[in-house]
């Protein structure tokens, strides 16, 4: 991939790709505003509906079940993945055997859980470097949350910023590609067949430098471990094996908190009581209660309606009970965890906003086999993102538009808090 590509004027310098223009853009900024009340209508009066080739599960029951039976909804990201990774294989697109086992068991090894106190300090400090020298006003999206997750991920699974190109842009280009274009955008995939590439070589040229300087396993961040493995004998963890998992991991991980926090921090903002709260548990260094807010705010604005899972075989969801329906092989099946998470029937008083939540009224992360591998380190890091700015006298949003947070597609565009 030369560098030539990327310089292609094609290729926008935007970490997001702008609104798409007239009655299109207005459209899908509408969908999204009238998503939880429609949602919320299916799951009162119909709640495993069939749209065509749509079966669309609103319960929580539902869609833990959807989830939790892969061998007939199978996740169906396997094609956008191969395109991603050059045709290396992910987990996240390997339906459950020998493979798929062995690749989470590889990443396990070095991706810890004693990472995760280091992890949440870091993500403090960042966030408090961010607050601290913006001058009483910060855009949270991008300045803040943004600026904190992709230096704070880089970093552990050892991904520096490319020479030619935006490490935030390539990534979140590719996430949007995976998991947010459904209709297969044109215009998206050109740039995908730049960035992709791109990205495989960056990590590639990381990995053979290393392994000229002889810093192998310096520093110690994911990268560093799988080649320290790779010497030591271990077969897994091959170039394209460890080139391709931390490629999908920085494509899966960073995008994903400028996305769904500062959708957390407009939860809290519209509730005042529960924004004082949280900025209570803030300053007093309650970490488990600010968790428990963000979490619960997360609830309210998730980070997307749902998951699609790809019928591969016929199967019944919900069988025995009145709405059971039997989906065929060859359908789509999308989990509204947005819509489970209010789902009156697992969740006392879904509409109230209570912190102390049991953990598994909430489906943040997915479910089952393909739950989100990273969900540990977010909730380890979210709420300290948010940390040092709630600890400041006088959070409030800024004068006018600004002050909103505003959203471009499923993704979190902009907004701006002030503070004394």
């Amino acid at each position: 991939m030369s560098g030539g590509a990327l310089s292609d004027p094609r290729l926008s310098t935007l970490v997001l790709r702008p609104r798409p223009p007239g009655l299109k853009g207005w459209i899908t900024g509408q969908v999204m505003v009238a998503a939880p009340l429609g949602l919320g209508l299916l799951r009162r009066f119909a709640p495993l509906p069939r749209f065509g080739n749509l079966v669309i599960a609103t319960l929580h029951d539902d869609v833990v079940e959807v989830f939790a039976t892969d061998a007939a909804f199978a996740a169906p990201y396997r094609d956008k993945l191969d395109v991603i990774t050059g045709g290396e294989p992910f987990f996240l697109g390997l339906a459950d055997g020998p493979e798929y086992r062995g690749a989470v068991a590889a990443m396990r090894r070095v991706v810890r859980p004693d990472d995760l106190p280091g992890l949440a300090r870091q993500a403090e400090a960042l966030a408090e470097k961010a607050v601290a020298g913006a001058g009483g006003r910060i855009e949270v999206v991008d300045a803040l949350v943004r600026e904190v997750t992709f230096k704070l991920l880089g970093d552990y699974l050892g991904v520096p910023p490319p020479p030619k190109g935006d490490i935030r842009v390539w990534a979140t280009r590719l996430f949007e590609f995976q998991f947010a274009d459904p209709g297969g955008d044109p215009a998206l995939r050109v740039q995908v067949d730049a960035i992709a590439p791109a990205m495989r070589a960056h990590i590639q040229g990381e990995m053979d430098r290393r392994r000229a300087t002889g810093a192998a396993a310096q520093p110690d961040d994911v990268l560093g471990r799988c080649l320290a493995l790779q010497a030591a004998g271990e077969s897994w963890y091959t170039d394209a094996a460890i080139r391709t998992a931390i490629a999908c991991l920085m494509v899966g991980g960073p995008p994903q908190p400028p996305m769904v926090v500062p959708q957390a921090l407009e939860q809290l903002l519209r509730r005042p009581e529960a924004l004082a709260d949280a900025q209570r548990a803030a300053r007093d260094g309650d970490d488990d209660l600010l968790a428990g807010y963000v979490l619960e705010a997360m609830r309210f604005d998730p980070l997307a309606p749902g998951l699609p899972r790809h019928v591969a075989a016929e199967a019944t969801i919900a069988a025995g009970t009145r709405r059971a329906r039997t989906v065929p092989a060859g359908a789509t099946v999308l989990a509204a965890f947005a819509s489970a998470m209010m789902d009156a029937r697992r969740l006392p008083d879904p509409k109230v906003f209570n912190p102390r939540r049991l953990a598994y009224e909430y489906i943040h992360f997915g479910h089952g086999l393909h739950e989100c591998f990273g969900r540990h380190i977010n909730r380890a890091t979210l709420h300290l993102m948010l940390k040092p700015l709630l600890r400041r006298p006088n959070l409030r949003r800024a004068p006018g538009p600004a002050g909103r947070l505003s959203k471009n597609g499923v993704f979190a565009e902009r907004l701006v808090v002030e503070f004394d």
